[in-house]
């Protein structure tokens, strides 16, 4: 027999599944794990010391570049913190557009997910094929707020600007002639509601696609059925939120449990798991994007029957329109003040939370009253799941750490925060 010796040895951060910023410091019996040490703060920028020194309406942006895959999520629930102090409430189709982009934001992050755990795991082509989704869906933030990423599109009182009636369309070039364009730009001759409908409707079958690739494979069932199993009871106790959490069955979702915005308005299940182990994790966040289709579904139906504001008329919080400013000089003022001195929150402390397509994602924000938060506090699902990895690992093999590492959907900007 060998001699089987004991390791300390260093994952990451250079490793592609420790996303370039986590070193994780495994001590080994030959190829199992007897402990995980994860070191976070690579990428540590001070978010929240940074929104203590920013106007209130200035540090939206920040939220975005959190979690910087489930974008306008982190921004709404900032917004609704704000809201909450200030005592107002959003016109309805704000709210529904909300509701709308935040389950575009779920679908993004799944596919992501998806597509990164299947390469860490082994899977090369559900990547090309998660990728050309978001591609579409990326698409409609761009259209919306004008960058693909990093909105800044959920404002206090509303959402920036209402739905637009057409879509950018692509131009003929070297790489795609006249025939190949008018295809690409055949579902974007209508509005922005036309182009997310006609995804919606394409939805269901991709998603086909890529269970068809996985969930009765062979190869992803070994390396995925009975790896991490958190039970129940020790997933609550962990403080766990969202997917890991329902994929060790616990039906708690916050749009169900205590709905935001127009949930309680909503049809869908929660998808849960049995056996809480990566395999369920994955059945559950598929699941998942079938449920927030359904969701978008009902959205476009009703904004479609229902125009209106998306914005409050309190010109103490919004900015006057860029008609008005450009006609009249007391809105020039106006504009340029709130958007160079913020407006002032009254004294009070409040806590909003959304269901991320992470997990319970919380914005704990205190004001003395002037025009920047006294304290922000961020509530990040994937904090809480990562300081579980060293229970989670231990008694697997080295291979089993990036599977369970992955199966967690960790983003480092909200961890380090």
């Amino acid at each position: 027999m060998a001699d089987i010796q004991n390791y300390t040895i260093n994952f990451g951060p250079q490793h592609p599944a420790a996303h370039g910023v986590l070193r994780l410091i495994l001590e080994m019996d030959g190829e199992v794990i007897e402990r995980a040490d994860p070191h976070i703060g690579l990428l540590h920028r001070a978010t929240e010391k940074l929104v203590e020194n920013k106007p209130f309406n200035q540090s939206i942006g920040y939220m975005d570049r959190l979690d910087y895959v489930s974008m306008m999520c982190n921004e709404h629930a900032y917004v609704l913190a704000m809201e909450k102090l200030l005592g107002v409430t959003p016109p309805i189709r704000a709210q529904y557009i909300r509701v709308m982009f935040d389950e575009i934001t779920r679908v993004l992050n799944h596919l992501l997910w998806l597509g990164a755990h299947a390469l860490d795991v082994g899977a090369m082509t559900v990547f090309l094929y998660c990728f050309r989704e978001r591609e579409d869906l990326l698409d409609c933030y761009e259209a919306v707020s004008g960058a693909r990423m990093h909105a800044t599109y959920y404002r206090p009182g509303g959402v920036y600007r209402d739905l637009p009636d057409c879509m950018p369309q692509y131009q003929a070039s070297r790489w795609h002639n006249e025939k190949a364009t008018a295809s690409l730009n055949e579902n974007r001759q209508g509005s922005l509601l036309d182009f997310i409908e006609d995804f919606s409707n394409r939805f269901p079958t991709l998603v086909d696609e890529y269970e068809t690739l996985l969930t009765d494979n062979r190869i992803w069932k070994q390396r995925t059925v009975d790896i991490g199993i958190v039970s129940p009871e020790r997933a609550k106790a962990l403080g766990f939120t969202g997917a890991m959490l329902r994929g060790s069955g616990v039906a708690w979702d916050l749009r169900k449990k205590q709905p935001y915005a127009v949930y309680d308005k909503m049809d869908f299940d929660i998808p849960v798991g049995k056996t809480g182990d990566c395999y369920d994790r994955y059945v559950v966040r598929v699941e998942e994007m079938r449920q927030a289709n359904r969701i978008i579904k009902q959205c476009i139906a009703w904004l479609r029957e229902n125009p209106g504001p998306v914005m409050l008329n309190n010109h103490k919080i919004v900015p006057p329109s860029r008609v008005e400013m450009k006609s009249d000089m007391e809105s020039l003022i106006h504009h340029f003040k709130l958007f160079t001195e913020g407006f002032c929150i009254p004294e009070g402390e409040a806590y909003a939370a959304v269901e991320h397509p992470k997990g319970e994602f919380g914005i704990y924000l205190v004001s003395d009253g002037a025009n920047k938060p006294y304290r922000l506090k961020i509530r990040a699902p994937g904090f809480v799941h990562l300081s579980a990895l060293d229970e989670m690992v231990r008694g697997h093999m080295l291979a089993d750490v990036v599977t369970i590492l992955s199966s967690q959907d960790i983003v480092f900007g909200e961890v380090d925060r």
